[in-house]
């Protein structure tokens, strides 16, 4: 006769408790939000989409990426001082964000390999240095070569709600699936890159028609995930790019002024993905997807710098700052004596200074309309 410890009842059992423990494993390490949710309104988790802005290490073991950054000096302010593949030098705004919520103090990278089965129940991290709406950003981006695409941190999701489903079964995960706030952080790359650094698709597009073309890719990816059951939807607008160190350098002129095509073009976007997002509303009643503005709060920060405390805003802190990003930041270079002084880490990526002074703000004032 089998014993009890591979009957269907006792594996049944066995489930349960786990799933019991993890909930309790889960609650214990709850943080302590600095935003307070209304009675009776959880957000149970977090789970981002992105580029570089909010990758937490997704791309450390994808050899066939340079959008790498596992290395010093990225880091240098994080906990330990450890490289995590976080593209700044300390946390990126998946981390921040949680921590805001109270759910806990960093957002892991799905394919972290020391991910651990708590770690699904509070969110993750799918971003993809080098990714964007347009599929050809992922592939052929100027210093990224596969990325991963919109489509492949999809597939990543889908694997997520399976592992999910086995941990705490079909009930629960629905809950967390409709509850939690799901980020969604592209376009940076399409435009700056896939469009005026490569001109990859100014062959097919002008700026308006590709600006459709990326507002259409949001807008089915939207689609997909609420079909998966995403509820709470936070979209970010694109930051000005041609305020950043690098496309100063590229294209600024020689005394490396602010691009000002780059960003009315940026600006013609945000207002067309703005509309979008209006129309994916009205067609999804009851989903909240959110229109975020980075753009503004971001530009604010880098023309008005000094009234923020900030001493360089036209490069980064890594190397001289005006060309140095992934690879070309590194060990060998050297990084200036304060970070706090400057709005950029790199030559496109912005200190952990300037995205708490971002992230706090846009949660106090968007949280309500996810709620």
């Amino acid at each position: 006769m089998n014993s009890l410890s591979s009957t269907p009842l006792h594996n049944n059992l066995r489930l349960l408790l786990l799933r019991f423990i993890l909930c309790i494993v889960v609650s214990c390490k709850l943080t302590n939000g600095i935003v307070k949710l209304p009675p009776n309104v959880s957000v149970p988790a977090v789970l981002v989409f992105g580029d570089s802005i909010v990758d937490t290490g997704n791309n450390n073991n994808n050899l066939r990426t340079t959008a790498r950054c596992n290395f010093p000096p990225y880091g240098k302010d994080f906990e330990g001082g450890i490289p995590t593949g976080r593209f700044s030098n300390g946390k990126v705004p998946s981390d921040l964000l949680v921590e805001e919520l109270g759910i806990k103090e960093l957002l892991p990278a799905y394919l972290d390999p020391n991910l651990q089965p708590t770690d699904l129940l509070t969110g993750v991290c799918f971003a993809s240095g080098g990714a964007g709406y347009d599929p050809l950003t992922s592939q052929t981006s100027v210093c990224t070569h596969s990325a991963i695409s919109l489509s492949g941190q999809l597939e990543l999701f889908k694997e997520y709600i399976g592992k999910l489903r086995v941990l705490v079964g079909e009930e629960r995960t629905n809950f967390i699936l409709a509850n939690s706030v799901f980020l969604v952080v592209f376009g940076t790359n399409d435009i700056s890159n896939s469009y005026f650094l490569s001109r990859i698709r100014q062959v097919q597009y002008d700026f308006s028609s590709y600006a459709d073309f990326m507002v259409n890719s949001a807008s089915n990816f939207l689609k997909e995930i609420y079909e998966l059951g995403a509820r709470r939807i936070g979209v970010f607008n694109t930051p000005p790019i041609g305020c950043l160190p690098f496309q100063r350098t590229a294209a600024g002129g020689i005394e490396r002024k602010i691009v000002v095509q780059y960003n009315e073009a940026v600006e013609l976007y945000n207002t067309k993905l703005s509309k979008g997002l209006t129309s994916v509303n009205q067609n999804y009643p009851d989903s909240k997807i959110v229109y975020i503005d980075v753009y503004n709060p971001l530009l604010d920060i880098i023309v008005n710098s000094n009234k923020y405390g900030y001493k360089v805003e036209d490069r980064g802190c890594c190397g001289t700052g005006i060309i140095e990003v992934v690879l070309l930041c590194n060990h060998l270079v050297s990084t200036c004596p304060n970070d706090l002084e400057f709005v950029f880490w790199d030559s496109f990526h912005p200190t952990e200074s300037v995205y708490k002074r971002l992230i706090a703000p846009i949660v106090q004032k968007y949280l309500k309309d996810f709620l």
